[in-house]
């Protein structure tokens, strides 16, 4: 095995970490990281029922604002990416634009914020596979994952896709890395396929994106539709995640962020409109209850409608590794700093296959402990699926909001083009529209963050209607601070208990000398 190229490696030593993962991935591979966490088919497919049951067609144009919200957010990070090509990318950015504990916050809540979205996207699964073929309901009868049946066969599947997931991210990056590009090639034609059959099956015009179809408040449905497009395009910064493991990451990592991010908000706005034209009804009730699925198998036909849904299959899959990827090495970053329990044994690297493989089985054996929630109530479906995208936005913006702070101060040099990447070309920079670009994207995280753990029971608990499931989000985020301040007030204690008795140590020392 050829060791890491010389410039990428001595780039890794001016931050004090040596090279121990395997940089193998290319421009190409690097994008599939990002896109394949973002997935398109499995977050679309999983979330366009419930954009859709409270904005109706109207739902659509969340998702153009929430794409553009988002790129704000992801400029800035491709600054960063830039300048701090290194694993754990949130936490270490956060910690270089902030202090030590605003990083620490930052790396804790985006990390439980991975672990949640991987049993999300696991989850997915039972949107899609009994709509293929009946026999995959291996639990009751009604595949909603929303109903008691549908969310227990939803985890069932999902803790075997864990399973699996786990074991290829122990095994060797390359591997990883082989499934992402082939997985993603398939999503990106799949994709196209959909848009390209459903625009030629429309049977209305685009006005229709105009008509909420709902009563009350349009403001207000169309706040919670949001929360569709919310969760569909977050992830891009994967690219950033595995900076250490990139080939020429500071000229590759910025532009698949940000290449990630506008090609899967491209794909999903063109199929949630096709999708919207082409459906064979929008007041049947169906698409707020089967969604895409839906729509394929009675526009398309069983057959070509039920072989693209193997593609979302496909997706899912590699969409639920690649955020267990990133996961494992947000988690690995932390360790090999020494700032989360039992960081000694998580911050090791297999010297044969370069994966840290506790963090690995860490991460997938969490995600199938909240998988298994699903078993208890099929509220837990929503709550899980809110809640990690909650986290990764307030993750998001502990860096943004240090980043802007930085600017304000005259601090930030990443405005002005300083110093080359690999390519000997200036490091990517937002020059003048920094600090613009900047504030927005602080806004933004920040609104988004406050729309999506709203306690409202209509979203959070409509079946049981049980508290704990409306505020499950704010419970969630309550009990990972307290939990994070907890420790960082005991590992400061056992520091202090330990600094007497090395000074003891040294006085001694010094006497018998």
């Amino acid at each position: 095995m050829a060791s890491a190229p010389p410039i990428d490696q001595s780039v890794l030593e001016q931050f004090g970490y040596r090279q121990e993962l395997r940089r193998s991935m290319g421009r190409y591979a690097s994008f599939a990281a990002g896109f394949s966490f973002i997935s398109v088919l499995t977050t679309v497919f999983q979330f366009f029922a419930l954009g859709y049951s409270f904005g109706g067609p109207a739902f659509f144009w969340t998702w153009p604002l929430v794409l553009a919200g988002q790129l704000t957010v992801a400029l800035c990070f491709a600054e960063l990416a830039a300048r701090y090509p290194i694993s754990g990318a949130i936490y270490q950015w956060s910690t270089r634009m902030g202090t030590a504990a605003v990083g620490w916050f930052a790396g804790w809540i985006m990390v439980l914020g991975q672990v949640v979205v991987i049993a999300a996207a696991a989850l997915a699964l039972q949107v899609v596979l009994p709509a293929i073929w009946p026999g995959f309901q291996l639990i009751g009868t009604d595949t909603s994952p929303v109903s008691a049946d549908g969310a227990a066969n939803a985890a069932l599947f999902g803790v075997i896709l864990l399973a699996a997931t786990t074991v290829i991210n122990v095994l060797d990056n390359r591997i990883m890395a082989r499934i992402n590009v082939v997985g993603v090639t398939a999503e990106i034609i799949g994709a196209v396929l959909i848009v390209v059959l459903l625009l030629t099956h429309a049977d209305r015009t685009p006005t229709i994106t105009f008509e909420t179809g709902m009563p009350g408040s349009a403001f207000a449905a169309l706040l919670v539709a949001a929360f569709a497009a919310a969760y569909v395009l977050i992830g891009f910064d994967s690219a950033g995640e595995l900076s250490e493991e990139t080939r020429k990451p500071s000229a590759v990592a910025p532009r698949t962020i940000l290449t990630a991010l506008g090609a899967a908000g491209l794909l999903a706005c063109l199929i949630v409109f096709a999708a919207l034209l082409a459906a064979p009804s929008l007041t049947d009730g169906r698409l707020a209850t089967e969604g895409l699925s839906y729509v394929l198998t009675s526009t398309l036909g069983d057959g070509v409608g039920k072989l693209l849904l193997v593609d979302v299959v496909v997706a899912i899959c590699v969409a639920t590794l690649a955020i267990q990827t990133a996961a494992t090495r947000m988690l690995f970053s932390m360790a090999r700093d020494g700032v989360v329990p039992f960081s000694s044994r998580l911050a090791r690297v297999s010297p044969r296959t370069g994966m840290p493989a506790g963090p690995a089985l860490v991460t997938g054996v969490l995600a199938a402990v909240i998988v298994a929630i699903n078993f208890v109530s099929p509220d837990a479906f929503l709550a899980v699926g809110t809640t990690c995208i909650v986290a990764l936005y307030i993750a998001y913006a502990l860096v943004t909001g240090p980043l802007l702070y930085q600017r304000l101060k005259g601090s930030w040099k990443g405005g002005a083009p300083a110093g080359t990447d690999e390519n000997g070309r200036p490091l990517f920079s937002l020059g003048r529209w920094g600090l613009p670009v900047n504030v927005l994207a602080v806004l933004y995280g920040v609104g988004m963050a406050v729309n999506l753990a709203w306690p409202r029971a209509e979203v959070y608990a409509p079946a049981s209607g049980e508290w704990y499931f409306q505020w499950f989000t704010v419970l969630f985020l309550a009990v990972a601070v307290g939990a994070g301040l907890l420790y960082r007030w005991s590992a400061a204690k056992k520091r202090a208990a330990e600094l007497p008795q090395v000074g003891q140590v040294v006085l001694t020392d010094a006497a018998n000398a």
